[in-house]
């Protein structure tokens, strides 16, 4: 209950202080919850078994309904990529917009840690919503344009998306045995295959919007590239992480006897966005929007992965959320520096950049190698594991899905090359060492993660062993 109690303090304090208290701050502040985790662990001696850990539960208003929060090796990574990127992207605040986005932030971190450890169906749907609201103010007052009719589709998409998830949440409800909303409860319950296609949808809608799967991304890139800095940062980096959590902890365990109709159209949608995304991202001349556009092709290669239902696809997915996380961060930070100190996003006004500051250029060109995925970057072993699974799903699809290694290169080497090399037109003012620090800290996570991949895959192999049980129970009810 600390993970969650603690950001929202932090929040109240930063709301009432407003700006008298230095960002540096708030960004130390909000690692403390990482240090309630490691507490956590160990106050109820959770080990890495596999097993979903109970670290609070009270009954809340009925005895079918209780705030129960877990742990567990995915639990876990989530909670650490979520409770590591705030600090960045507290950090990279612009001092006149710090009084209203930290508070935001900070309560926005509260929520994303109750959405991951939420094992009360009706507690995860309030955890899902509650993200949503700060996310949505910090759209509607920072969008650089088209504030309103931006921010207003991302909401009604999502929100309709929710709506959908909790009309399935409560179809299970109804099924339990004892009209309950916990999670074991909602995994036992027994549906027919129609049952199940019709639950399946109402969870595949939510998650698919979040992600965002093709055709469902039509809100992501307007938003992703209007938006401030650190909104991007907060939906790419972690918010697009719930849908992905959510596919693999929630839809497939709970409606496993729809995967067999829905796994073809997923793959496949998958990996259309994975090829749609990367040749609009080759196009584009805003450095956003370019990413924007990168993180669709990448976030369908994940899904992809887990919808082969294979322990292979799996682990590479899990691992590519987290590398993903830092990759994102790390270019929205990068675009941020760039914009701020050299005027302009835009490719056709930049270039030469990398004479002005050797060891930006320098890290800047580490996280677009980690994002293209070469080998000893964080990137590669995670694509590596998700294509294998895809090519042993279906050779066809794994070859379209392979045609990302080099359409990732051609648009992550050409958004490098038209920044930073030739002569150019625009100047990179000096760059402080307080800026530099966040971003010498996820390129030092893209070295480690690459070099030391399975250190990530040995804590969250038992809990994917264990989903994959329940997955596996599941789909073998049928009727």
């Amino acid at each position: 209950m600390e993970i969650i109690i603690l950001p929202l303090i932090l929040s109240l304090l930063a709301a009432f202080t407003g700006s008298k208290i230095n960002k540096t701050v708030w960004g130390l502040l909000s690692f403390v919850s990482l240090f309630a985790m490691v507490y956590m662990k160990q106050h109820y001696g959770i080990h890495n078994d596999g097993v979903w850990h109970n670290t609070f539960d009270v009954p809340w208003f009925s005895n079918g309904i209780h705030f129960t929060l877990g742990i567990d090796g995915l639990t876990g990574l989530m909670i650490l990529l979520t409770n590591l990127l705030v600090p960045i992207i507290i950090l990279s605040i612009q001092t006149d917009k710090q009084k209203s986005l930290i508070p935001l932030i900070l309560f926005m971190q509260a929520a994303l840690n109750g959405v991951f450890m939420a094992k009360d169906g009706l507690m995860f749907y309030i955890f899902w919503e509650l993200a949503l609201i700060p996310i949505y103010f910090i759209c509607l007052l920072y969008s650089s344009k088209d504030a309103f009719k931006t921010t207003i589709k991302f909401f009604i998409y999502t929100f309709v998306g929710s709506l959908a998830m909790l009309a399935s949440l409560i179809y299970l409800y109804l099924k339990t045995e004892n009209h309950s909303f916990a999670y074991e409860e909602l995994l036992s319950v027994q549906l027919n295959y129609t049952e199940s296609i019709w639950v399946g949808a109402g969870f595949l809608f939510a998650f698919a919007v979040k992600i965002p799967i093709f055709p469902f991304h039509s809100w992501q890139a307007n938003t992703y590239t209007n938006a401030p800095a650190q909104g991007s940062m907060l939906l790419s980096g972690i918010m697009l992480k719930m849908g992905l959590y959510g596919l693999l902890r929630w839809f497939m365990p709970m409606a496993g006897e729809s995967i067999a109709f829905f796994q073809p159209i997923v793959i496949i949608l998958a990996v259309i966005g994975i090829i749609y995304g990367a040749v609009i991202a080759i196009k584009q001349n805003d450095l956003k929007r370019l990413i924007a556009f990168s993180s669709l092709s990448h976030v369908g290669l994940i899904a992809a992965g887990f919808m082969t239902l294979s322990a292979v696809g799996i682990q590479g997915g899990v691992l590519q959320m987290f590398v993903h996380g830092i990759n994102v961060v790390a270019l929205f930070y990068i675009v941020e520096i760039i914009e701020s100190h050299a005027g302009s996003r835009e490719l056709s006004q930049l270039g030469g950049l990398a004479k002005f500051n050797r060891l930006f250029a320098a890290l800047y060109l580490i996280v677009v190698l980690g994002t293209a995925a070469v080998p000893l970057t964080n990137g590669f072993p995670g694509e590596l594991l998700l294509l294998k699974s895809v090519f042993d799903y279906n050779t066809i699809t794994g070859v379209f899905a392979g045609l990302t290694i080099i359409l990732c290169a051609v648009y992550m080497l050409r958004m490098y090359q038209f920044s930073m090399l030739g002569e150019g037109k625009a100047s990179l003012n000096e760059i402080g060492l307080l800026k530099m620090i966040p971003l010498l800290i996820l390129v030092a996570l893209v070295i480690f993660i690459g070099v030391c991949p399975q250190v990530i895959i040995d804590q969250i192999s038992p809990s994917i062993q264990k989903i994959m049980l329940e997955i596996s129970n599941s789909k073998g009810v049928l009727s």
